[in-house]
C-alpha cells in the first residue's frame, strides 16, 4: 500500500472528521483501494486518539503517585532512624488514650495523641509503614514471580498444560483467602516451631509468604489470559514457524507485551495485600507487637473506638489512602496500555 506524504496526513481535531473524509476521497488519485483508505484512515484516527488519551497522567495520578511517595519515604526514613521522632515502643503515660477526638482530651506535645499505653501515634504510624509496606509489596512480588511463570506456560502452551496449572488456580480460588491465609500461617508457624526455629522466623517473612501464595492463583490468571491472546499474534507464530525455541519466545517476544497487564494487577495486588495483612492482625496472626504495623495498631485498641477513636481511625485512614492511590495508579496503568494495544 503507497504510503502518502507525511505532511498531507490530517490530524484529527475539531474538523478531525471533515479532514479525514476529504483526506480519502483526495486519496483516490493516490492509488489507495477504497479498503486499504478506510483501514489507513482509522488507523490516523485510532492513533490520533491514543495520542490524545495517553498525552498526561492527569492530577488525580499525580497526586495518587504523591502520596505513595511521601507513605514511602516517611517509612523508609523513619526505620533508618532519620526523623525526629520518639521511638514507637516508648511509653508516655500522661497520654495514654489521649488525643484528637478522645473523651478525656488531647495530648499536649503529641499532634495525633497516643494509643491507649501511652506510645505517639506519629511514631507508631511512620514504624508502622515500613511493615505494612515490606509485607504486602513482598507477597505481591513472590505472587508475580510464580503466578506469572505459572500463567505464562498455561497461556503459551494451552491444551494439557493449561488444563492442568488452570485447575490448580481454581481449587486455590474456590477457598476463601482469608481462610487460606489463616491456614498457610498457622502451618508455616507450626513448621518453624518444629523444626526448632520458630523464635528466629520473623512474622513478617511468614505473612509474606502466606499473603504471597494465596495471591498467586489471581496473578495467575491474568497473566495467563494476557498470554494466551498474545501467543495467536502474527510475531509469535511467525518466531515459531521460523523454528525458535519455546522459551526463547515466551522471553523475546511474549513476556515484554504481558508484561505491562502485569504491573497493573500488581498494583492492585499490593492494596489488597495491605488490607489482608490488616485483617490478619486484627485475627491475631499479624506482625507481632511490639513491632508496630498499621494493622496490629488497630487490633490492639480496636476496644477503645469509643472513648479514644483516634487510634483506630489514624491508621484506618492511611490504609484507605494507601489503598485507594494504588487503585487509582492502577486504573491508569490499564487505561494506558488500553490505548497501546488499540494503536498495535
Amino acid at each position: 500500500m503507497p504510503e502518502p506524504p507525511r505532511d498531507e496526513v490530517p490530524v484529527a481535531g475539531p474538523e478531525g472528521h471533515r479532514d479525514l473524509e476529504r483526506y480519502a476521497e483526495d486519496s483516490l488519485d493516490s492509488g489507495l483501494a477504497v479498503g486499504e483508505r478506510q483501514i489507513y484512515v482509522s488507523a490516523v484516527a485510532v492513533g490520533d486518539e491514543g495520542r490524545r488519551r495517553g498525552a498526561g497522567l492527569g492530577f488525580g495520578a499525580w497526586l495518587a503517585i504523591g502520596w505513595l511517595a511521601f507513605i514511602v519515604i516517611v517509612s523508609v526514613l523513619a526505620q533508618l532512624d532519620l526523623l525526629p521522632l520518639d521511638s514507637p515502643t516508648k511509653s508516655f503515660a500522661e497520654c495514654a488514650r489521649l488525643g484528637p477526638f478522645a473523651k478525656e482530651g488531647s495530648a499536649p506535645g503529641h499532634l495525633l495523641g497516643c494509643d491507649s499505653n501511652g506510645r505517639d501515634m506519629i511514631a507508631r504510624l511512620a514504624y508502622g509503614g515500613w511493615s505494612t509496606l515490606i509485607v504486602a509489596t513482598g507477597a505481591v512480588l513472590f505472587g508475580l514471580v510464580f503466578g506469572g511463570i505459572l500463567g505464562m506456560l498455561a497461556g503459551f502452551f494451552s491444551h494439557k498444560t493449561d488444563t492442568v496449572i488452570t485447575s490448580l488456580f481454581n481449587v486455590f480460588l474456590a477457598i476463601p483467602a482469608v481462610v487460606l491465609a489463616l491456614s498457610l500461617v498457622a502451618f508455616l508457624q507450626g513448621a518453624a516451631t518444629s523444626s526448632g526455629g520458630g523464635d528466629r522466623v520473623d512474622p513478617k517473612l511468614l505473612l509474606i509468604l502466606a499473603i504471597g501464595i494465596v495471591s498467586v492463583p489471581l496473578l495467575g490468571r491474568i497473566t495467563r489470559a494476557s498470554a494466551l491472546s498474545w501467543s495467536q499474534r502474527e510475531f509469535v507464530l511467525a518466531a515459531r514457524a521460523q523454528g525458535a525455541r519455546p522459551l526463547r519466545i515466551m522471553i523475546r517476544e511474549v513476556l515484554p507485551n504481558v508484561l505491562p497487564a502485569m504491573m497493573s494487577i500488581a498494583l492492585l495486588g499490593i492494596a489488597i495485600a495491605i488490607v489482608a495483612e490488616g485483617t490478619l492482625s486484627i485475627l491475631g496472626v499479624g506482625v507481632r507487637p511490639p513491632t508496630p504495623s498499621w494493622g496490629n495498631v488497630i487490633a490492639l485498641d480496636r476496644g477503645r473506638i469509643k472513648d479514644s477513636p483516634h487510634i483506630i481511625f489514624e491508621p484506618a485512614i492511611l490504609i484507605f489512602l494507601t489503598v485507594l492511590s494504588l487503585n487509582f495508579l492502577g486504573d491508569v496503568v490499564r487505561a494506558r496500555l488500553d490505548v497501546r494495544e488499540s494503536a498495535v
